[in-house]
C-alpha cells in the first residue's frame, strides 16, 4: 500500500517508532504499536540508526509490523555511515520484506560529532538520496522531512526552501513536518512551501510534551521553538510529571484541530502509547470520519 494513494484521497493518521537496543525493549514496543492498533493508523514508521545493528532492528520491526501486526510501515533510511553498495542492500531487503514506503533522511551526525560528513561512495543530502532511491525503486512511496521554523543548518528560511524543493523534485511524494507548538507556524511554512512551488501533501508532525527537559532538548536539536505561554506553563509544573504531561497533551489536542486542515496528523510518540491514545480520544468526534482528522489544502 503506497502512502501517496491514500494521501490523494483522505489525511493521513500515523505514529512513528524508534527500535529499542534490546529484545525485551523489542517486545515491549511491539506490544505498544498492537494496542495502537485500534486507532486504525493509516501507517507507522520507524526510524533509522547509523550502526549495522541499529539497521537490522528497523528492517526487522517493519517486517514484522506488515507481517505480523497488519499495519502498513514506512522504514526511515538515512546517509550517515553508508555508502551506496549499503544503501542498495538495505534498500533491496525492505523490498523482499513487502515494505513499500520509505522515509530518505540525511540524518543527525554520528554521537560525539558536530557536522555530518557523508562516508565514501555515500551521500551528503536527504535530495541526493532520494534521487538515488527514486531511480532504481520506482515503484517506491517516498516521504520527506520538512522543517516549519526552518532547518537548524540552513543560512535562512528561503535556503531552506530551496533544498526542500530540490528534495521533492528528486522524487519525494510528500512531507512531513518536525515537531512545531504554533499552529500559526504550520500554516505559514505551508504557504510558503505553495509558493516556492511545493505542491506536495504537508502532514503536520505533532509531539505531546512529556518532559520539560527533554522537550527542550528535542527543539533544540530541531531548530523548533516553544511559544513563551507553553513554556510558562510547562515550567510552572515541571516539579510534576503528571501535571506536564496534562498540559502537553491539552496542548497536541489543540494543535491537532486544524481549522485551516492538513494532510495528516503524525505523531511522534517516543514508543509510548499513552499520550497519543488521549489525544486522539479527545479529537476523535471532531473527525468527520471518527478516525482520520479534517483537510481543507
Amino acid at each position: 500500500m503506497l502512502i501517496r494513494d491514500i494521501l490523494a484521497e483522505r489525511p493521513t493518521l500515523s505514529f512513528e517508532f524508534y527500535p529499542p537496543k534490546d529484545d525485551v525493549g523489542f517486545w515491549d514496543l511491539y506490544r505498544t504499536i498492537e494496542s495502537l492498533k485500534p486507532l486504525a493508523p493509516t501507517y507507522v514508521s520507524v526510524t533509522y540508526g547509523a550502526g549495522g545493528g541499529a539497521r537490522r532492528k528497523t528492517i526487522d520491526l517493519v517486517a514484522r509490523i506488515k507481517k505480523d501486526i497488519g499495519i502498513e510501515p514506512m522504514a526511515h533510511l538515512t546517509c550517515v555511515g553508508a555508502d551506496r553498495t549499503e544503501i542498495v542492500r538495505v534498500l533491496d531487503e525492505l523490498r523482499a520484506n513487502d515494505i513499500d514506503n520509505v522515509l530518505p533522511l540525511r540524518g543527525d551526525p554520528p554521537q560525539g560529532e558536530s557536522k555530518f560528513t557523508p562516508v565514501e561512495g555515500g551521500f551528503r543530502y536527504a535530495s541526493e538520496l532520494a534521487a538515488f532511491i527514486r531511480e532504481r525503486h520506482r515503484d517506491l512511496c517516498l516521504g520527506g522531512a520538512c522543517y516549519p521554523e526552518g532547518h537548524p543548518e540552513a543560512r535562512n528560511r528561503e535556503a531552506d526552501l530551496e533544498n526542500l524543493k530540490r528534495k521533492v523534485d528528486a522524487g519525494v511524494d510528500f512531507l512531513i513536518t518536525q515537531l512545531f507548538f504554533d499552529n500559526a507556524d504550520f500554516l505559514a511554512f505551508r504557504e510558503r512551501a505553495h509558493r516556492a512551488g511545493i505542491h506536495v501533501p504537508i502532514i503536520a508532525g505533532i509531539m505531546p510534551i512529556l518532559g520539560v527537559k527533554q522537550i527542550k532538548r528535542f527543539t533544540q536539536m530541531g531548530g523548533a521553538t516553544i511559544p513563551k505561554e507553553l513554556l510558562k506553563r510547562i515550567e510552572a509544573v515541571e516539579g510534576d510529571a503528571e501535571a506536564v504531561r496534562h498540559v502537553g497533551v491539552f496542548h497536541a489536542t489543540q494543535q491537532c484541530l486544524l481549522r485551516e486542515g492538513a494532510a495528516g496528523l503524525h505523531f511522534y510518540t517516543l514508543n509510548s502509547s499513552t499520550a497519543t491514545k488521549a489525544i486522539i480520544q479527545c479529537i476523535a468526534d471532531a473527525w468527520p470520519s471518527g478516525s482520520q482528522p479534517e483537510s481543507r489544502q
